[in-house]
């Protein structure tokens, strides 16, 4: 294996982890209860509480990634950084309206999963999973570029 590509697997890795911690803090501590409740709305309310939320969110996994990068002394390309937060920005953004989840349940065959709000609630458990595939690809996006 070479150095390149040795490096790019532990860049991958280490921010893999990291988006996916700073995703833990972005959406359930950063995240105000004002940006939870309007986000999905219609109208220029919903779209600035999903702006404010996007702001904080990717404020705090980017610091989240920039900071351990550092520490660690890993290689990080501006292109690299910048196409995964913008890749995770688009999809967050998107599926933060919520009918794009609802419409990926009713796709694989799951619509009465959307509407399931026990043992666990069907809406936020999709939602989170696809967040976490998105990350994935904005990981991905960071090592390779």
């Amino acid at each position: 294996m070479s150095y390149d590509t040795l490096s790019r697997s532990v860049v991958f890795v280490v921010a893999l982890a990291v988006l996916l911690v700073g995703h833990s803090l972005g959406d359930h501590v950063a995240q105000t209860d004002r940006q939870a409740t309007h986000k999905a709305h219609p109208g220029a309310a919903g779209w600035r509480a999903l702006a404010a939320h996007l702001l904080s969110y990717h404020l705090t996994i980017t610091a989240a990634l920039l900071l351990t990068c550092a520490v660690l002394r890993l290689p990080l390309s501006p292109a690299g950084v910048t196409a995964g937060v913008v890749f995770s920005a688009v999809t967050h953004g998107l599926l933060d309206r919520r009918w794009p989840v609802r419409a990926v349940l009713r796709a694989t065959g799951s619509p009465q999963f959307a509407d399931t709000t026990s043992p666990v609630c069907g809406m936020y458990v999709a939602d989170q999973a696809l967040h976490q595939a998105s990350l994935l690809v904005s990981a991905l996006l960071i090592a390779g570029l």
